[in-house]
Formats: C-alpha cells, sequence, structure tokens
C-alpha cells in the first residue's frame, strides 16, 4: 500500500507524524511526506521520501497537493491538522483520509482552521495522539478516533547531558515562540534553586543570554526525547509536542504559555494536577523559582499525578499497531 503523510513544514506539526509514518514504512507500505524543505532532513533519514509539493514552504494548500496526487496516486492520506487543504485535496481525487492530531483538539481562534469543520470534506476518523483524560470532552463524544500512543521523535542525540546528584530541570520555549527576556527571566529563577538546567533557546539566539550560571547549560537545540527520561522538572511555553513527551516519562511541568494553543495546554495539564502553569504578567524570576520548588518536591502530588497520566500513554496503542490498521481505512 502506497501511504502519503503531510503536515505543515515545522517540527512542533512534523515530528509527530514520524512515529507512525516509520511504522508504516516497517509494516512494508511504500511512505512518501509532503512538507517544507526545513524538516526533509530528518524525514530522509527515515527513508520517508520527503518531497515540496509546488512552492511550499510551511503551509499546505489543496492546489499544491493535488498534481502530486495524480503523479503519487497514494492509496490513504494522512494528514496532520494543520494542513485543511490536504484533506481537501485528497477528497476531490477520490482518496481516504486520516486527520492526525498534534495533541489536544486545537481551539478556536488561534488561526487553525478546525479538521472537525473542514468545508465539502465528509467527517473522517482522527488518529488521536492525546491521553483521553487530557482531550476535550467534545471532542471525545463527536468524533471517531483512533488511539495512538505519543512516541517522542527521537532526534540524533547532541552532547552528553551533565547528570550530578541535584535534580534536572529541562527549559524550553520551543522553536516558534520565546524572548531573551522570558527566558533570562527563567533561567535566573530556576539558578536560584538547588538544581541543574539544561536550556534550549529555540529561536532565541544563545549569546542574547548573559551572565548565565556554570550549572545552566544553554544550547540552541536539545533532541527532547534523549533528553525528557532523564530530567526531574521541564519548564515550558505549553507546546504540544514538549507537554506530551513530558507527560510520556510522568515528569511534573511548569507552563509558560505564549501563544496558540499552549494556554488550552496549560489549563488541561494543572486541572489534571501535573503542572503548574504562569500566564503571562505572572512569569518572573520569583514566581518562576517559587512554582518550580514545589514542583520538585518528591513526595508532591503533581509528580503522582504526571506518572499516573504516564501510565495511560503506555497503555494506548502503539504506532506499529496503528501501522498494522491503515489498510482498513484505505
Amino acid at each position: 500500500m502506497r501511504v502519503l503523510f503531510v503536515a505543515l513544514g515545522s517540527v512542533g506539526h512534523t515530528y509527530p507524524l514520524i512515529p507512525l509514518a516509520t511504522a508504516a514504512r516497517d509494516a512494508g507500505h511504500e511512505v512518501h511526506f509532503a512538507t517544507g524543505e526545513e524538516v526533509h532532513a530528518p524525514l530522509a533519514a527515515n527513508g520517508l521520501r520527503p518531497f515540496r509539493p509546488a512552492d511550499v514552504f510551511y503551509e499546505v494548500y489543496a492546489e499544491d497537493l493535488a498534481p502530486e496526487l495524480d503523479r503519487l496516486r497514494p492509496d490513504l492520506v494522512v494528514h496532520e491538522w494543520g494542513v485543511p487543504g490536504a484533506a481537501v485535496a485528497a477528497h476531490r481525487a477520490g482518496i481516504p483520509g486520516l486527520w492526525h492530531g498534534f495533541g489536544r483538539m486545537v481551539p478556536k481562534g488561534i488561526g487553525l482552521e478546525l479538521p472537525t469543520e473542514t468545508t465539502g470534506v465528509p467527517a473522517l476518523p482522527h488518529v488521536d495522539i492525546c491521553p483521553p483524560s487530557l482531550q476535550d470532552r467534545d471532542f471525545l463524544s463527536s468524533q471517531e478516533r483512533v488511539e495512538l500512543r505519543p512516541v517522542p521523535f527521537a532526534e540524533p542525540a547532541g552532547p552528553p547531558v551533565r547528570r550530578t546528584s541535584r535534580p534536572l530541570v529541562h527549559l524550553t520555549l520551543g522553536t516558534a515562540f520565546g524572548t531573551p527576556e522570558l527566558l533570562t527571566a527563567a533561567i535566573t529563577g530556576l539558578a536560584a534553586l538547588d538544581v541543574d538546567v539544561v536550556v534550549a533557546t529555540g529561536r532565541v539566539r544563545p549569546d542574547l543570554l548573559t551572565a548565565v550560571p556554570d550549572h545552566v547549560d544553554v544550547r540552541r537545540w536539545v533532541p527532547q526525547a534523549h533528553l525528557l527520561p532523564h530530567v526531574d522538572l521541564v519548564v515550558h511555553h505549553g507546546g504540544s509536542g514538549t507537554t506530551l513527551g513530558a507527560l510520556a516519562f510522568g515528569v511534573p511541568q511548569l507552563l509558560l504559555p505564549q501563544g496558540a494553543d499552549q494556554f488550552a495546554n496549560a489549563d488541561a495539564v494543572s486541572a489534571a494536577g501535573a503542572g503548574l502553569r504562569l500566564l503571562p504578567g505572572e512569569q518572573d524570576a520569583g514566581a518562576v523559582a517559587e512554582h518550580a520548588r514545589r514542583l520538585l518536591a518528591a513526595d508532591g502530588d503533581h509528580r503522582d499525578a504526571a506518572r499516573g497520566i504516564a501510565e495511560e500513554i503506555a497503555r494506548m496503542p502503539s504506532p506499529d499497531d496503528v501501522a498494522r490498521r491503515l489498510p482498513e481505512y484505505a
């Protein structure tokens, strides 16, 4: 069977699809991946045949994909929530499709068209990587879902992470959000604790962060899949990938939401007891230190709640399980 995966050309939208795509490849299917060139390298390294339809760099529209569907004639198109145009193109071409989520169902008003409301496309099943206890209640009750365990994509490991007798904290504001001011405030707050900190600066240049203490390791990029099993706390922006990645390993979180779906993720994690949040206007060094100290408590309820969600995630079907079911939808 030939399967085409389609995603926005960014880490946050492409990486959640890679585990299922590689499982489909391992199951003997011919897999292709349409997205912007920024994320082609890891796709090519995993034998997923990436290509850029038309002049796509980030967004994919129906008109971009239509010629490629004529060329490839896939048996199934798996399109993530950020590319409703792919669903439209597949429907027009008479090719079956599946939505693929990247976290909780996206709320209205964040600049993405809801995949449950795509004009002219009949209802399609959703590959849902969000544990049901965190998923939007209306989405759970109204949509056909194919549960899939969220598996952090393992990029090649970078330099080894220092691990001492002190707790290890990972700080990141993702690749699309973050400012030097907020990163500096978070570093200052965490540096006041007896912890080691690994910072992924993302879009912020490391040289814009001044007076970084010795026990704070600042890097432009950190392969989270290799780091998260070893950390005691994640302080982050609330992006879906980091949120689910930390939960998969039972790590409590301090969320500093900035935009997009991050506020909804922060609300869900804090409501589940697996973390705390600080909203804009509250995100100063003192508040970061205070909340991080609470989350690092060895006997804290937040850690127990995070471990409970990790157990829930572990019970979800694996990418191999779901890949074996893909022919049912073709």
